[in-house]
């Protein structure tokens, strides 16, 4: 059986609050595909039912939900269904079964007027191929969904001035894009995203087409828009390393399912299955696991002179003020009463076993 940690209960209505709510989603392609919901032969491997039907699993009995201001990454290997997903979202692709609520309305019952309303003025995607209009300047391609809403150019232009500054492309809005670097044509693509204001943001692998340097650059930039903005934001991925470092909670897919959802240091810490275990293997853990997962319990005979730390800390962020101090460090959760302690044998069986750990 598959192991999903952190599943939202399925109990039919989404959660109110709730900035997206996946429950149900299927998406088989090939013909009867809807017929198969429901039958033994939905329970068939992918690769049995595509021998059986003829039909292929792209999402299978998907359920999420993302709060708001959460970035929420899907991660897996090529095939795994991500991408499939992710379109389904938007209905791009068209589901075959199941419920997408984006704030509070549910898409898939949403008509072709409703739909395009939500895509121009709720959703923004960011894809791979940045799908830049070659004929037009930095400006106005940023510009280019207020165009299409019908407004007015002087005032496009001047919201796409203020994202353009935002993304860090002041000096290039009469550039056209052939002459900028592939981060540059990225940063593009994420200020056209940005400038309807969408209360959703997706990404589809955006920068698994760019250079491992302007690539990091590219995460960091979604990370400060993150803070600054506080959008919501899906991101999907193939690199673990990526899911990590821009994750609030990850979600990992294989052959259309879920496997696990839960937060970095959950996913790293506690593995829900071998696939998983696989996955992150080669993680530094000093730098994802936080004090929750290195702690004991507090004993009578504690000192209280150490160090308070928070229990979401990560363990090589405490190291160095941990192993400096003569008394073991206080974990406290969100309301500041001690719930576990940390000595410095804690920190170096990670720490050490890390550096110690073959390459």
């Amino acid at each position: 059986m598959t192991a999903v940690v952190d599943q939202p209960e399925q109990t039919g209505a989404a959660t109110t609050d709730a900035a997206l709510s996946v429950r149900g989603l299927w998406k088989i392609f090939g013909s009867g595909a809807e017929k198969i919901i429901g039958t033994p032969d939905a329970e068939l491997s992918r690769a049995d039912l595509k021998q059986k039907t003829g039909c292929v699993v792209g999402v299978k009995d998907v359920s999420f939900e993302v709060a708001p201001g959460e970035v929420f990454v899907v991660m897996g290997l090529s095939g795994s269904g991500k991408s499939t997903l992710v379109r389904c979202l938007t209905r791009l692709i068209e589901p075959t079964a199941g419920e997408v609520v984006i704030d509070g309305r549910d898409i898939t019952k949403a008509g072709a007027g409703d739909l395009r309303e939500l895509r121009r003025t709720h959703t923004s995607m960011v894809f791979q191929h940045f799908g830049l209009l070659p004929h037009k300047q930095v400006i106005d391609n940023v510009a280019f969904g207020l165009e299409i809403r019908g407004i007015s150019k002087k005032e496009r232009r001047a919201r796409a001035g203020e994202i353009v500054d935002l993304v860090g492309l002041t000096g290039f809005e009469q550039s056209y894009p052939d002459q900028l670097s592939g981060g540059m044509q990225q940063r593009v693509g994420l200020a056209r995203a940005l400038a309807n204001d969408p209360s959703l943001l997706l990404f589809d692998e955006p920068f698994s087409a760019l250079d491992p340097l302007i690539r990091r650059d590219m995460q960091n930039e979604v990370i400060r828009l993150h803070h600054e903005l506080g959008k919501t934001m899906v991101f999907i991925t193939h690199d673990l390393q990526e899911a990590l470092k821009l994750g609030d909670r990850i979600l990992i897919m294989r052959d259309g399912e879920m496997v696990q959802v839960g937060a970095p240091d959950e996913v790293v810490a506690a593995p829900a299955d071998d696939y998983v275990r696989d996955f992150v293997s080669d993680v530094p853990r000093s730098h994802v696991l936080t004090l929750k997962w290195v702690m004991r319990d507090p004993r009578p005979d504690d000192s209280m002179d150490g160090p308070v730390m928070k229990a979401d800390t990560i363990v090589r962020q405490a190291a160095k003020a941990a192993l400096a101090s003569d008394h073991p460090v206080r974990v406290v959760d969100e309301n500041d009463r001690v719930v576990g302690i940390v000595d410095d044998d804690a920190i170096l069986r990670v720490v050490v076993a890390e550096e110690e750990a073959p390459a």
